[in-house]
């Protein structure tokens, strides 16, 4: 493993000299913007492990993607390579359809330290909840970026995280009541403490999440890429992008459903992913939003 194969990679060529916000955002969204949030093991006959080096192996050498727990887990190994002081933390994910935070760490974040000031560095959510830059660790403050407003909130030493969006135009308008769109324009999306984790303390949740039948993971497909100006999102046989701010405080959602024959070519062709194994795709409705 090493970090200049982690760069050809994501595509990131600038300076590694300076452990400051500027490079941190930089090397943050080089990963988000070529890195797949994707759980398409499991809907491949794939186990998911925790071990770094499997998961260097995947998303470097493979070229898949991962979700939270391979995907941060990389970026907080580079980090940390790079002589900046990270640590993980663990959040609590909000269920829209339960109103209600879950009950299990399921969550994997990345604390990092510039300057005495913590930002929280999250590759791992996907779809119109991922962040494109590094947060300031602040109670109430807006903190607007191309996704959206995202906002922290702490309350008795739990941190709370939402987000607002823009109005949305959705031209297809098969498509205007579908469970693949938010409804609500402010979204609560997780909760978590300060207390450090390690990799051990995610690895139950790591088997719960690809084999329980109560699992979102078992129950829709997905891979999304942040792209220079939205995000796209295949979720089972939907096809979904997304451009920010195509109006002025409104973002363009288009939907697609695919033919079987056509899931695999689009997951090369927008995605840049090629499956060793045959995927079956899944959408039980009623369960996801973007």
């Amino acid at each position: 493993m090493n970090l200049e194969e982690y760069f050809a990679r994501t595509g990131y060529k600038g300076s590694l000299e300076k452990q400051d916000l500027e490079t941190l955002t930089s090397i943050f969204q080089h990963h988000i913007r070529a890195v797949p949030f994707e759980n398409l093991s499991i809907h491949c006959g794939e186990k998911i492990t925790l071990e770094l080096e499997h998961v260097y192996n995947k998303i470097v050498r493979r070229k898949r993607g991962g979700w939270c727990m391979e995907n941060n887990q990389l970026l907080g190994w580079v980090l940390k390579r790079l002589g900046y002081d990270a640590s993980f933390l663990g959040a609590y994910v909000f269920n829209p359809h339960q109103n209600a935070y879950a009950t299990t760490m399921t969550h994997l974040l990345v604390k990092v330290i510039i300057d005495g000031n913590a930002y929280i560095v999250d590759g791992g959510f996907g779809v119109s909840y991922q962040m494109w830059q590094p947060m300031e660790l602040v109670s109430g403050k807006d903190q607007p970026q191309a996704p959206g407003i995202f906002r922290f909130t702490e309350k008795n030493a739990i941190w709370y995280l939402e987000k607002m969006r823009r109005k949305q135009y959705i031209p297809n308008q098969n498509f205007s009541n579908s469970d693949l769109l938010e409804k609500k324009e402010c979204r609560k999306v997780y909760m978590f403490s300060l207390e450090p984790q390690t990799m051990e303390d995610f690895s139950s949740q790591c088997t719960y999440l690809q084999t329980s039948p109560d699992s979102l993971f078992i129950k829709k497909s997905i891979c999304t890429l942040q792209t220079s100006d939205g995000f796209r999102a295949l979720i089972g046989w939907t096809l979904t992008e997304t451009t920010y701010n195509y109006k002025e405080n409104m973002d363009l959602v288009e939907f697609v459903t695919l033919e079987d024959e056509d899931v695999e070519k689009t997951l090369k062709e927008k995605f840049n992913i090629t499956l060793d194994r045959k995927l079956v795709p899944i959408n039980i409705k009623g369960f996801y939003t973007i």
